[in-house]
């Protein structure tokens, strides 16, 4: 009675107990623990995946004391929570010899995954600690199976941690020291492609990384990585320098094939007439693709001889084959520079044979530029006339006082200068097709001779006058009366009809004095000897004494 009483002390509530199988029914496992009464386990704890028992009378089995005695006197026991406890004896013993755990990614949680280890125990797996880096897609990683190491055990609040990462990086740290031994400068050496950026693609060569630049990808142009490689494809790299204080390493793969520049210039000579395909659009032209690593450019002014192409997509498209010629080519630079229009006839060449000087052309003004207006006497062709050649008489301060855009003139070609560049500048004249003024204005305005004209404008040294359309004058303060004229303001007004001696004249520099006080002091000294009106208009004082003279002589005569 003793040592039973004995042996029921040691049957604890809350620990794991062995016991016996006694009978196996419907619903249940009868089990004796050697306590006073027996207990039952439902038979799904001890039913396998197939749906067979797996457990017979007789059999001995651990199982989970819960309580020891329910309401029908009868101890409830546990075969799930027992293994479960052994599972987490062992998962205890195992982070005290730091050894792995193995389990399967089961779930995404919040922060990480779910992992599922020994005997269905779920641990957490942080996102943090999945890899080497930040992972974007983690359902990438439910259903596969992994070896990790426990970070965080807590029995008591059945709380697991596990990382991936400090494993990988213990692993690429060994691998990292082995490849740091072999690596040098000029090896050619095979690595994963890890990461893909806009200057170029991150190569693993076993624990460390170097950088493949996407200048040292291709002989040819390459405008993003990704057009030759994706994340975990194999390359094989050549080394091109490698510091072992910093770790850094510089990878090519060009290198490993030769320079097609090297020949280039043997294949592309200056009027070679090539074939390739438009790679590359920029403002400036477009670039032709001549063969793999060999690429020329044709400037916008070298694809048309006519045309204004304001940007080469006008004229050309990306994957477009097109022909062109060689215009020049620079090895060193790896510079190839290619001519589209010279594959045509060039139609400036008879433009001197076509338009000799004094040729009067007709056609719209296309541009007005503070110099001058550009007029297209054919498609593509302009020809300029400066502001100086626009009229010969008038002041033009800006060539829009006189054309707009779109306006239709002629005008005479004055000359056609060949000798800058493959485009000849033709200067074009409005005011060459009519007569130079100046050619009579000295014999239809004397010196001496009284004219009528009207004030322009008045300034603090004077007046302009105009005296025909196109045609001024200038009479000074000094020479607007006889008395002291301070400012010309308060004796003439714009609009104002005056009288005026011509007292110089300037052919070469088109200048034109006059004067009204030498009027006046005409007509009084004409007054005064006693000639009055019978002059023509606008007749000088030398042809009133003339007329004067004639009469004296035809009286004597008679």
């Amino acid at each position: 009675m003793f040592e039973e009483s004995l042996k029921r002390e040691e049957i604890k509530e809350g620990a794991i107990v062995r016991g016996r199988v006694i009978q196996l029914n419907k619903d249940h496992v009868v089990i004796d623990i050697g306590y006073k009464s027996e207990g039952q386990v439902p038979i799904e704890e001890f039913t396998g995946a197939d749906g067979k028992v797996t457990v017979k009378e007789g059999d001995d089995v651990e199982v989970f004391l819960e309580s020891r005695e329910n309401d029908n006197g009868l101890c409830v026991l546990s075969k799930e929570k027992a293994d479960r406890l052994k599972v987490w004896d062992e998962i205890s013993e195992a982070c005290e010899r730091d050894e792995l755990i193995e389990g399967v990614i089961s779930q995404r949680v919040k922060g990480g995954l779910s992992v599922t280890i020994r005997g269905g125990v779920k641990a957490f797996l942080p996102g943090s600690q999945v890899d080497l880096r930040p992972v974007r897609n983690l359902d990438a990683f439910i259903g596969k199976n992994f070896k990790f190491k426990v970070i965080k055990f807590n029995k008591k609040r059945g709380n697991i941690v596990l990382s991936r990462r400090v494993l990988l990086e213990k692993e690429r740290a060994e691998l990292k020291d082995q490849t740091l031994e072999k690596l040098k400068e000029g090896q050619i050496i095979e690595g994963i492609v890890k990461n893909l950026t806009e200057y170029g693609a991150f190569i693993d060569l076993g624990g460390i990384d170097g950088l493949l630049h996407i200048t040292d990808m291709s002989w040819g142009r390459v405008n993003h990585p990704s057009e030759l490689f994706q994340v975990g494809d194999h390359v094989r790299v050549k080394v091109l320098k490698f510091n072992s204080e910093t770790e850094r390493v510089s990878l090519g793969l060009k290198q490993i094939s030769d320079d097609p520049w090297k020949s280039a210039a043997e294949r592309y000579t200056p009027g070679t007439v090539v074939k390739g395909k438009v790679v590359s659009l920029k403002d400036y032209g477009a670039f032709i693709e001549l063969e793999q690593g060999i690429e020329g450019l044709v400037h916008v002014s070298e694809m048309s001889w006519t045309r204004r192409v304001k940007h080469p997509s006008k004229m050309v498209a990306v994957g477009d084959v097109v022909e062109a010629v060689v215009l020049d080519i620079d090895p060193s630079q790896n510079r190839i520079s290619l001519g589209m229009k010279q594959l045509e006839p060039n139609p400036y060449e008879s433009l001197v044979q076509k338009y000799p000087p004094g040729t009067v052309v007709r056609g719209k003004v296309r541009n007005i530029a503070d110099f001058g207006i550009f007029v297209e006497i054919e498609e593509g062709i302009d020809g300029l006339v400066h502001i100086s050649d626009m009229s010969w008489t008038q002041r033009v301060k800006h060539p829009s006082e006189l054309y707009q855009k779109g306006d239709e003139v002629e005008a005479a070609v004055l000359n056609i200068d060949t000798t800058e560049g493959d485009k000849p500048k033709i200067s074009l004249g409005i005011k060459q097709l009519i007569g130079d003024p100046w050619d009579r204005i000295p014999f239809d305005y004397p010196v001496g001779k009284v004219v009528s004209a009207k004030v322009q404008k008045v300034l603090d040294f004077g007046a302009f006058v105009e005296l025909e359309r196109g045609i001024e004058g200038l009479i000074h303060v000094s020479e607007i009366s006889d008395e002291r004229v301070e400012d010309p303001r308060s004796v003439l007004k714009p609009g104002q009809d005056v009288k005026a001696e011509i007292i110089s004249i300037d052919q070469a520099e088109r200048k034109i004095g006059l004067s009204m006080k030498a009027a006046n002091r005409s007509a009084e000294l004409a007054e005064a000897q006693g000639y009055t009106g019978s002059g023509a208009p606008g007749a000088t004082l030398g042809d009133v004494f003339r007329n004067k003279l004639k009469g004296l002589q035809k009286q004597d005569n008679d």
